[in-house]
């Protein structure tokens, strides 16, 4: 729950910094190289990828392709989502303004962003001004998707991204004065998310900062080794309320005033452990930590290796509690492995988890993953609303019309509360 480089909370509400709180650095406001970027999309003109290929052959101005193709998940609003990121290019020796960016999947339009959406989802890179939806010349940025399906619609095979843009200096018939160009084709993923159990157990457990809103963690594309990775895409902040709705009293400064602090962390499912960090202090809350390393982001974790090319990640974790264990040692899935902490990027005690494709948490792509049963008892209206709460440990209103309802294989939404099984 705080910067770029490590794993935020509430969406920076607690953090320091434009990143997430548990690894890597942020894109929003430095210089960033487009070459050797990981991706699993399309560059047009490029033919590494046959879907590419298919599409007109057009001068656009604007390139583009997505950081990695995305993977439906079924979420606890009832929706499919499919969650990624789209780069843009301007290759132009002028401004480009973007206007507009539509996602058509196997031609049937899914989603439509247009300019008055743009700054909410949208980063240009080395951008003085925030909110800006204009490219310099040679300038690059990032635009964040959600994909929404109904259950019972059809996830579609392909997916295209049709971008309206205004140049400065229109120059019939190469640069019309309105750009519409069709970029960035891309396969969905047939991937399966992976269900797990929860990593805690009780009730009050809110989801801070996760999919699919563009939170710190969402925001937390990183340029690591000359590489984009997206390691915090699907990534929650834990923190608990109590019965009264209050995260804290007393002493915010002091561990000890937040009652979950201490709690037990459980292996999400059957593997082995593949790193292990301990020993790292616990940091004072409300204080954004400095001087850290950047693999000092996610303080005291374990990853652990859950099969099939997946690894969970459990950071923070409170000193002394993650050393019971080595590389090699196999967890077993609702077994305790540590205590929920305050050490590394954290300036409150929160357990930060999410499942990625590498067992290194700054160079991975994070995954989506379903939770196998567990209960929503409501919702917080947005980040906004969650002000007194960590100012002054709430309670905060939450959202009204939201029944309590059990959830079976979904994907918890950023602001939901939830009771696990246990405890």
């Amino acid at each position: 729950m705080t910067t770029a480089a490590s794993t935020t909370m509430l969406s920076g509400a607690v953090s320091s910094g434009a990143g997430s709180s548990g690894t890597g650095s942020p894109t929003t406001g430095s210089s960033t190289s487009t070459e050797g970027s990981s991706t699993s999309g399309a560059q047009p003109g490029s033919g590494g990828n046959p879907i590419a290929d298919e599409l007109p052959v057009a001068f656009t101005p604007i390139t583009g392709r997505v950081v990695a193709a995305p993977e439906p998940v079924p979420a606890t609003d009832g929706m499919i989502h499919l969650v990624y990121e789209l780069q843009l290019i301007n290759v132009l020796a002028q401004d480009v303004r973007l206007d507009s960016v539509a996602v058509r999947g196997d031609g049937e339009d899914l989603l439509e962003l247009a300019a008055d959406d743009l700054p909410s989802w949208m980063r240009v890179f080395g951008a003085t001004e925030p909110g800006t939806t204009t490219f310099g010349p040679g300038q690059a940025g990032l635009v964040w998707l959600d994909v929404t399906l109904e259950p019972d619609q059809q996830v579609p095979a392909r997916l295209d991204h049709v971008i309206t843009a205004t140049p400065t200096t229109p120059s019939e018939p190469l640069i019309p004065a309105t750009l519409t160009e069709t970029i960035a084709a891309t396969e969905v993923s047939t991937a399966e998310p992976v269900e797990v159990l929860p990593p805690l157990r009780g009730p009050g457990w809110v989801d801070g900062g996760s999919c699919c809103a563009l939170t710190a963690h969402r925001g937390a594309v990183n340029s690591i080794s000359g590489e984009f990775f997206a390691a915090e895409r699907f990534a929650i902040d834990y923190v608990q309320v109590d019965s009264e709705g209050r995260l804290w009293s007393g002493d915010a400064t002091s561990v000890d005033s937040y009652p979950y602090f201490g709690t037990g962390v459980y292996a999400v499912a059957d593997g082995p452990v593949v790193a292990v960090v301990d020993g790292m202090p616990e940091q004072t809350p409300t204080v954004n930590p400095t001087g850290l390393e950047l693999a000092e982001y996610g303080g005291n974790h374990i990853v652990q290796d859950i099969g099939n090319g997946r690894y969970a990640f459990y950071a923070h974790l409170k000193t002394g509690t993650a050393g019971a264990w080595k590389v090699g040692d196999q967890l077993t899935a609702g077994e305790q492995i540590a205590e929920l902490g305050n050490t590394g990027n954290t300036d409150a005690p929160h357990l930060h988890f999410h499942i990625m494709d590498s067992p290194d948490p700054l160079r991975a792509n994070g995954l989506p993953f379903v939770l196998d049963e567990f209960e929503v008892e409501g919702r917080y209206p947005s980040e906004d609303a969650l002000g007194p709460l960590l100012e002054d440990g709430g309670p905060v209103p939450t959202e009204p019309g939201i029944a309590r309802s059990t959830q079976r294989a979904a994907m918890p939404l950023s602001l939901d509360i939830m009771t696990y099984p246990g405890g």
